[in-house]
């Protein structure tokens, strides 16, 4: 897995749609708070990219812009709080978590870290790097996504997953990587800021299997945004 940790081949339920939604609408509320024009925040572009990809409706988008930019009486005031530490088995992971209750969010992270271990802050984030990663696939058959990541700015391409090219680059670059793709024959299908672990941990049967479902219990969480693991 190596990057952000997701459930693969799997169609969601109406829970995990609804979920999905509703981590979808913080990050566009919590993008809004730097200004509500898309053309002018490009993380507020981005998560607007990305809603519309999961099929969000445009109702609830343009709701969780008007929230974030203060349009709305009564809005929530989302803050961002990391989480580090191991999963069954000392798989190194990071948390990040939107919350309108610091307390409630340490206090649910606790309890679900009980099969596993939390850390202190900096305890495994030294051993990922902050990037910006563009999955993209290619327009027709043959492109060189190499060719592409050189061309258009990237730093780095992994090797194409399911017909999708990971490409990387440095978080200011993100914006501009993921609008010259597409010149070089690619579609961009998600773009987004996050860390990539510099060591993976590979596991089988059932360890695997106790480990996915930590993560798969971590990723419930309401409050939980993203999470990234060291698995491979």
């Amino acid at each position: 897995m190596g990057a952000q940790w997701k459930t693969k081949g799997k169609e969601l339920s109406a829970n995990a749609k609804g979920l999905m939604f509703t981590k979808l609408a913080k990050e566009i509320s919590v993008a809004a708070r730097s200004g509500s024009d898309p053309s002018m925040n490009s993380r507020l572009r981005l998560a607007i990219e990305q809603a519309k990809k999961g099929s969000m409706p445009r109702d609830t988008v343009e709701r969780a812009i008007k929230k974030g930019a203060g349009m709305l009486e009564g809005a929530a005031q989302y803050e961002k709080v990391t989480y580090e530490g191991f999963t069954p088995h000392r798989v190194p992971v990071i948390v990040e978590c939107l919350t309108d209750n610091i307390n409630r969010t340490v206090s649910n992270v606790r309890v679900l870290f009980r099969k596993g271990q939390l850390g202190a802050s900096g305890s495994v984030s030294w051993d990922f790097d902050y990037l910006g990663i563009v999955e993209a696939v290619p327009n027709t058959p043959g492109l060189d996504p190499e060719e592409a990541a050189i061309e258009a700015g990237a730093s780095d391409v992994l090797p194409p997953e399911d017909g999708v090219s990971t490409f990387l680059c440095a978080p200011t670059d993100l914006d501009a990587l993921q609008k010259a793709l597409p010149n070089h024959g690619f579609t961009v299908q998600t773009a987004v800021l996050g860390y990539r672990p510099k060591n993976t941990v590979s596991l089988s049967g059932p360890e695997r299997d106790e480990v996915e479902a930590f993560l798969q219990s971590l990723d419930e969480d309401d409050d939980v945004q993203t999470v990234y693991a060291a698995l491979a």
